[in-house]
């Protein structure tokens, strides 16, 4: 497995990582918990270093997932897990008073099994407490060696910058794909400019990307596709064109739609490294061979031209979610 380098504290992880929340949360009922310890380490055998988490995921049920399944690979493994919402619960809103911060550390760490975390992200930013302050009581737990390194997840860029100049960031972590290029804008410039690490999350369009969902796919009651507006059955029906652009240079390149869209993804910057997750050991392995498949620069103009004749349609998060994006 390539490496790849976050942020300028010297965080080297895989150059794929594994996204958690799916074995625990938000795409219907819950990995059997031995299931999930299987794929956990067939991850880690296959050259996987850094794992993705949240207290939010669950609530609280995925850290102590990856707590039992990595605690004997601990010093192999890069964790990542994030705090900001209040009790842990999305849906109570955001929360990241710094007395929150260090009790969700401190929770963490119980249930993660360990005394450090690798890499803390800010979950979502709390308009209501100046991010210098996140940053600073942050950087205090990096001093008493509980955190190792400071992220953000779906930062805009003056937040991004403000955080930076108390505690340097490794990792912003937003969602970026094909089909989400929004992060070009603004983020990414940034994060170029101040050395930041970029972390895909929903690099496979929340499994849309991988040509194995259309207009008549039925998804479990409690998957969160539910309501994205985004996987409306009108929305999956004209994003195909998309998935057919994938296909069509996956079976160029002998490949699968999935490992163009990752391999899109790495080829953008050197200090991406995209968190696709995933149940299945079979999907496990078709991303991993994707850090192997070289686009050209030929290649890649073609994506990019045909890319921009079409239009996404359906917004990526229902309303009350997307108030939480950019602040």
């Amino acid at each position: 497995m390539k490496k790849r380098t976050l942020g300028n504290g010297g965080l080297e992880v895989s150059a794929l990582g594994l996204g958690c929340m799916g074995l625990s949360h938000g795409y219907g009922p819950a990995t059997a918990t031995k299931d999930a310890i299987k794929l956990l380490h067939a991850a880690i055998e296959r050259g996987v270093t850094f794992f993705d988490s949240a207290e939010a995921y669950g609530p609280f049920k995925n850290e102590e997932l990856l707590g039992e399944a990595l605690a004997p690979y601990r010093d192999k493994v890069v964790i990542a897990t994030k705090f900001g919402f209040k009790d842990g619960m999305p849906s109570n809103g955001v929360d990241s008073r710094p007395e929150r911060i260090r009790r969700v550390a401190e929770e963490s760490l119980k249930r993660l099994k360990t005394d450090r975390i690798d890499l803390f992200y800010q979950h979502r930013v709390d308009p209501n407490i100046p991010i210098e302050e996140v940053a600073g009581t942050v950087k205090d737990l990096i001093k008493e060696g509980k955190v190792k390194h400071f992220g953000m997840s779906e930062a805009g860029a003056e937040s991004i910058r403000k955080a930076h100049a108390v505690q340097p960031l490794a990792a912003l972590q937003s969602e970026y794909s094909l089909w989400w290029r929004e992060p070009e804008q603004d983020i990414i410039p940034t994060l170029e400019e101040l050395g930041i690490g970029f972390v895909p999350f929903s690099p496979l369009g929340r499994g849309f990307l991988t040509g194995a969902i259309n207009e008549n796919t039925k998804f479990d009651e409690t998957d969160i596709r539910n309501i994205v507006p985004r996987f409306s059955t009108d929305a999956r029906k004209a994003n195909q064109a998309v998935v057919e652009l994938l296909t069509r240079i996956a079976n160029e390149k002998q490949a699968t739609p999935a490992q163009i869209a990752l391999a899109w993804l790495l080829a953008q910057k050197p200090w991406i490294v995209p968190i696709p997750g995933t149940t299945k050991l079979h999907r496990l392995e078709e991303n991993l061979a994707s850090v192997d498949i070289e686009l050209s620069q030929k290649e890649l103009a073609q994506i990019e031209e045909a890319a921009s004749e079409i239009k996404i349609e359906g917004n990526r998060y229902p309303e009350q979610m997307q108030k939480m994006i950019n602040r």
